[in-house]
C-alpha cells in the first residue's frame, strides 16, 4: 500500500504517535551548561552575516551589469537564500540569543527572506520535532518515497519552494488557511497569519514597482530573487538532515544524521550539520552543538565525514528507493552504545 504523507484524515496504522524518543544517558548538569544562551556569540555571528550581505550587495550593485558583479551576487544570494534558512531555524527555536526580542527580530527578517510565514512555520517546526519523520504527522518531510529527485534538483534554484510559498502567501492574504496547516496552527493565530501575508504582498509589490520606476531589476536582485539564486546551499545541506534514513521510528539515531562540514558551510548553516544532536536536545544553542557532539558521541553513530561522503552514501539509496521505497540506511552504532530498539529489526531487512 502506498504511503499517504498527507496530514489530513486517517494514515498508516503503523505510524508512531506520542513518541518517547531515545536519549543518551548523560549528566543533567552537563546539558544545563550547554543550554546556556549567549547574546554575545549570536550577535557576533548575526553582525558578520548582515555585514557580508551588505558589503557583497554594495559591490554587486556597484559592478552591475558587468561580469565582475557575478561573484558578489553569488555571495549575497547564499547569505540571503541559504544563511537566512539557518537563522530562521535557530531564532524560531528561540535558542540563538539569550534576549528574546533579538531572537524574534532576526526570526521575522529571516522568515521574510525565506518566504515562510513566521506563525505557520513555527507551528510546523514544533510538530516536526514532536513527530520527526512520522508519516502523516510530520509536515516537514523533504522527500517522500519514492523520492521526487526532479523536485529536489529544481529546489536547488528555489523554484518549487518559491512557487509553493507564493501560493500560500496569496491564500493567507485572502483570509484562508490550507487544510494541512489547520491541523497544527492554532485558530487564534489565523489573524496574524493573514496580516503578515498582506504586509508581505505589499512589500513585494513595492519592490516590483520600484523596478519599473527605475527600469532596473536591481531591487529584485536584492530582495526576492536571492531566494532563488541563493537557495542551493541550504538545499544541499538541508536534505542531508533526514533523507535516506528511517521513517516511523522512535530513535533519532535512525532518522537523523550528523555531517561534518567545512567552517564556511558551518557558518552559513549555523552548525545544523550537527542535526542528530539538535534533535535529541533541541534547546541547546547552535554554538554549543559541537560540545554536545563530543559529549554523546559514544552513544550515537559516527558522523559522515564530509558533504561529499554523505551524498556518496545517500545517492545509491535514493536511486534504489525509486523502485523499492523501503530501502534505507541503518547507521552503525559504536561499540558499547545503547542498542537500537526492536523496531530496527524490520529496517535491517531493507538496509543498504
Amino acid at each position: 500500500m502506498k504511503k499517504r504523507y498527507t496530514l489530513i484524515g486517517d494514515n498508516d496504522h503503523e505510524n508512531v504517535k506520542n513518541v518517547r524518543w531515545f536519549r543518551p544517558e548523560i549528566d543533567a548538569k552537563d546539558i544545563r551548561l550547554l543550554m546556556e544562551k549567549s547574546d554575545k556569540l549570536a550577535l557576533r555571528d548575526t553582525l558578520i552575516w548582515l555585514g557580508v550581505m551588505f558589503i557583497s550587495a554594495f559591490l554587486a550593485i556597484m559592478f552591475s551589469p558587468s561580469l565582475l558583479s557575478v561573484p558578489f551576487w553569488l555571495i549575497y544570494g547564499v547569505m540571503y537564500g541559504s544563511a537566512a534558512d539557518a537563522r530562521w531555524h535557530e531564532c524560531g527555536h528561540r535558542t540563538a540569543f539569550k534576549t528574546l526580542w533579538l531572537n524574534e527580530f532576526v526570526y521575522q527578517i529571516s522568515c521574510f527572506m525565506m518566504m515562510r510565514n513566521p506563525i505557520t512555520w513555527r507551528s510546523s517546526h514544533v510538530r516536526h520535532h514532536t513527530d520527526t519523520i512520522i508519516v502523516g504527522r510530520d509536515p516537514e518531510i523533504v522527500a517522500m518515497r519514492p523520492p521526487d529527485l526532479g523536485r529536489i534538483i529544481l529546489n536547488l534554484f528555489g523554484i518549487i519552494d518559491v512557487i509553493d510559498a507564493f501560493k500560500r502567501i496569496f491564500l493567507h492574504a485572502s483570509g484562508r488557511i490550507n487544510d494541512e496547516e489547520a491541523t497544527y496552527v492554532r485558530t487564534k493565530d489565523y489573524a496574524k497569519v493573514f496580516l503578515i501575508a498582506r504586509i508581505w504582498l505589499l512589500l513585494y509589490l513595492s519592490i516590483i514597482l520600484l523596478c519599473l520606476n527605475l527600469n532596473s531589476i536591481l531591487p529584485l536582485m536584492v530582495v526576492g530573487l536571492p531566494r532563488l539564486y541563493g537557495a542551493w546551499h541550504h538545499v544541499l545541506t538541508g536534505v542531508l538532515q533526514h533523507l535516506g534514513l528511517a521513517e516511523n521510528v522512535s530513535d533519532h539515531r535512525l532518522n537523523t544524521r550528523t555531517v561534518l562540514m567545512n567552517p564556511i558551510s558551518r557558518f552559513i548553516y549555523l552548525n545544523m550539520n550537527y542535526h542528530l544532536e539538535h534533535h535529541m536536545f533541541t534547546m541547546v544553542p547552535y554554538y554549543n552543538l559541537p560540545k554536545l557532539h563530543e559529549l554523546i558521541k559514544h552513544d550515537v553513530p559516527k558522523p559522515e565525514t564530509s558533504i561529499f561522503n554523505a551524498y556518496k552514501r545517500l545517492i545509491p539509496v535514493l536511486i534504489k528507493q525509486l523502485k523499492y521505497e523501503d530501502a534505507v540506511i541503518v547507521p552503525d552504532l559504536p561499540e558499547g552504545a545503547t542498542p537500537y530498539q526492536k523496531e530496527v529489526n524490520k529496517l535491517l531487512k531493507n538496509a543498504v
